[in-house]
């Protein structure tokens, strides 16, 4: 029986023998083969080398930089104000005209003092009169006809009198509201009839001949900053002009909440362009003109450890007998920004060639192509693009 048995299990052990070896030899070719590919791709690309990274670049070179504090302010009248009444009444006559220019002294609003002029004259009378009592007692006390004492009575009185008809001639002058100074007149809502009261605005009045512009910066520029100083001024509302002002005054303290101090700034307002409460942008100038190696900002890597750029070096030569451009990778010290350009202090010198864009993907020694078709901007007062 057990003779039958392996006689009978002989068959079926061969056959799962074979089918191993098969399954072997398979499975063995597939890891060869790729095995063999892999090898033979390492070795293609050892051949064939990294390939090149396309990227722009520039010879670094000295610019002039004149040192500048920049910051944002507003726009408000050397003189501007909101002409009120200091009485009230009802507006006789309006000759206000809403935006023109007035002169100084020029009648505006003309409130109603019929009632005022008649109580004046009736004052005035009673002056009259206190100066003729005045006059007849000062005769009678020549002859001793009145004592001293009348005398002074009558005096006194007569200047209470003059002193009132005054007062009420006040009150009528001030019922004829006029400028305070030149100037251009503001948007108007009063209408004829209308009672104001003490107070009530009636129109702004703005000299618009010179403005002034307040601005802060912080406190470790104070000692780059006096009176007299030049300043630049820009604003959307006129785009690629610039307007030219100086320094008139620094305040006397610093702010405790934010450490900045506010400074004053006086700007020539030629044509009456500007307005006041206008948003602007501020520079001024602080130092003498400065030379600085200047590169846009998108060539600097900025980093933890420091701040790198990219250096194109030539190697030998490419296949085609062309020069192999490399790039070597090298710390640099960075001085101050102005729009697209930064100064670079320490690093490199004049006429290296820097790469200015694409250096995202290199690595020192990598091959590198250059292609200036699309720069990087480098503006040094970069200024909106037209909508």
């Amino acid at each position: 029986m057990t003779d039958q048995s392996e006689k009978k299990k002989s068959p079926t052990t061969k056959r799962m023998l074979i089918m191993l070896i098969i399954m072997a030899v398979i499975f063995g070719g597939i890891f060869g083969y790729q095995a063999f590919m892999a090898r033979m791709i390492k070795k293609y690309m050892a051949a064939a080398g990294t390939p090149p990274v396309t990227v722009t670049a520039m010879q670094a070179d000295y610019q002039t930089w004149q040192p500048r504090l920049s910051s944002v302010g507003t726009l408000r009248a050397h003189r501007g104000v909101d002409v009120t009444s200091e009485i009230g009444g009802q507006v006789r006559s309006l000759h206000i005209i809403s935006g023109a220019e007035v002169k100084a002294g020029e009648l505006l609003v003309e409130l109603n003092a019929e009632t005022d002029k008649a109580q004046l004259e009736a004052l005035t009378a009673a002056a009259e009169l206190a100066q003729t009592v005045y006059e007849r007692d000062r005769k009678q006390f020549e002859i001793k006809a009145v004592s001293q004492a009348v005398l002074d009575a009558d005096a006194a009185d007569l200047k209470v009198k003059r002193a009132q008809a005054s007062q009420q001639q006040a009150v009528i002058d001030k019922k004829s509201i006029r400028a305070p100074f030149a100037g251009r007149l503001g948007i108007s809502t009063i209408n004829v009839g209308q009672y104001l009261n003490p107070g009530d605005k009636i129109v702004t009045l703005q000299a618009l001949d010179t403005l002034c512009v307040d601005f802060y910066l912080p406190q470790q520029n104070l000692s780059r900053i006096k009176p007299g100083q030049q300043v630049t001024l820009t604003t959307d509302a006129f785009p690629g002009e610039d307007f030219i002002g100086k320094i008139t005054a620094v305040n006397s303290k610093v702010d405790a909440a934010t450490r900045n101090f506010l400074i004053e700034a006086g700007i020539d307002n030629p044509g009456h362009k500007l307005l006041p409460g206008m948003f602007a942008t501020v520079a001024v100038s602080a130092g003498a003109d400065q030379s600085y190696l200047t590169l846009p900002k998108t060539a600097v890597t900025y980093n933890p450890y420091g701040d790198t750029v990219y250096l194109v070096e030539a190697k030998g030569k490419t296949k085609e007998g062309k020069p192999a451009l490399t790039a070597k990778q090298t710390f640099v010290t960075l001085g101050t920004e102005r729009g697209d350009q930064t100064a670079i202090i320490k690093g490199i010198k004049k006429g290296d060639m820097v790469i200015t864009s694409g250096q995202l993907k290199l690595k020192n020694g990598a091959p590198v192509i250059i292609n200036n078709a699309v720069t990087p901007l480098n503006d040094a007062a970069p200024k909106p693009a037209d909508q």
